[in-house]
């Protein structure tokens, strides 16, 4: 999803201004009856993937080794969460930013043949992630990845893949609105878009600008082809590491690119929403290209990267799906943290608050230890 917090903003993080000021009244008013909707969606929505994709649940690991490459590398400047053991000096661990990596060796370790997938229940940081209204240090998502054959490698297997997703989103909210009596949003039918005919329709539009219009004309939209350069050298429209998804193959409209972000209308912030990113993910090919052309050709020397270059990792298909973003949307909540226990800015904890817009486990004491720094 494209970015919007303005950084030179000290109340950026903030939900829309139409949310403030009585705005916006929270769906559930009872914590306990808020955790049970909570655990509600994610159960429906873990169980709906399940069934529609052939997943599998797996467990996951929580920490990774630096040394073997299988942290997910975002855009290339993130700083991991990073830690060494007491009694082993030397040796780096790192808290995952997401599993894309992990659970292609996944599939390998478990055998997973090709049509089949695996789903985890992922929890991450991501320390130097934006801190708003939709965007949390805290990183909880059903990361899942399917065996693929490689001739599944073309738009029209992902486009089959993305619809299923879809369902499981749909069927979810459709649920989640009959059992708490809210009124569904999501259309029956997901549209297409490319990020390529987007920018020739929309020169001068941000990236979010284009995702607004997309959303608001449709409701729920797949929005294809995430990553890459545009001939002017910026990013064609958000930025992807090179070693997951692949967003150099040209598909057969001419654009470029077998990955995209599944974004839907948000009635409440009235914006585009992010629920999940996904792609086919790349071969040896192409992950060779796509680190040449971001420059870090040394990751080939990685366990991982090596692995994925002799053909001991399949090819696959995969994404993450924000769980607690996704509550905030099935729930019409204004800000990620009325459904996650995270942090956010203390000034926008005690203007959110007075507001009667409560962040789960924050702003509860005048010098709340979970809200602000020593």
């Amino acid at each position: 999803m494209a970015c919007t917090l303005n950084r030179d903003d000290p109340l950026g993080g903030l939900p829309p201004k139409h949310c403030l000021n009585g705005g916006y009244k929270p769906t559930f008013t009872n914590r306990l009856q808020l955790e049970e909707a909570l655990s509600f969606c994610k159960t429906t929505l873990e169980n709906n993937l399940k069934e529609n994709v052939n997943l599998v649940r797996v467990s996951a690991p929580l920490f990774v080794t630096r040394a073997s490459g299988f942290n997910d590398n975002l855009n290339g400047v993130e700083r991991p969460a990073t830690f060494e053991p007491r009694d082993f000096p030397g040796t780096h661990l790192e808290v995952p930013f997401s599993l894309a990596k992990w659970k292609r060796w996944a599939l390998h370790y478990y055998g997973v043949e090709a049509g089949k997938g695996i789903v985890t229940d992922f929890r991450g940081l991501r320390c130097d992630d934006d801190v708003d209204f939709t965007h949390s240090l805290y990183v909880d998502q059903f990361d899942w990845e399917k065996h693929i054959s490689p001739e599944d490698r073309n738009i029209d297997y992902l486009k089959a893949t993305v619809k299923s997703i879809y369902k499981a989103l749909y069927d979810t909210e459709q649920a989640v609105c009959q059992k708490y009596g809210i009124e569904p949003y999501l259309p029956e039918t997901l549209t297409f878009a490319t990020s390529d005919d987007m920018i020739k329709e929309h020169p001068t539009a941000t990236p979010k600008e284009r995702e607004n219009i997309l959303c608001e004309k449709h409701k729920a939209v797949f929005f294809i082809g995430i990553g890459g350069m545009k001939p002017d050298g910026q990013l064609r429209h958000d930025g992807r590491a090179p070693d997951y998804d692949d967003w150099i193959t040209e598909r057969p409209d001419g654009g470029h690119g077998l990955n995209g972000d599944l974004l839907v209308w948000n009635p409440v912030l009235k914006q585009s929403f992010e629920i999940s990113s996904m792609g086919i993910r790349v071969n040896p090919e192409v992950l060779l290209k796509q680190l040449d052309l971001c420059g870090v050709n040394e990751r080939k020397d990685f366990v991982w990267h090596k692995m994925l270059l002799d053909g001991t990792l399949p090819q696959t298909i995969g994404g993450g799906i924000g769980q607690s973003r996704t509550c905030q949307y099935l729930l019409r909540a204004c800000h990620i943290g009325e459904v996650q226990h995270g942090w956010y800015n203390p000034k926008e904890v005690d203007i959110l608050k007075k507001d009667g817009i409560e962040l789960l486990g924050l702003g509860e004491f005048d010098a709340d230890p979970s809200a602000k720094s020593a």
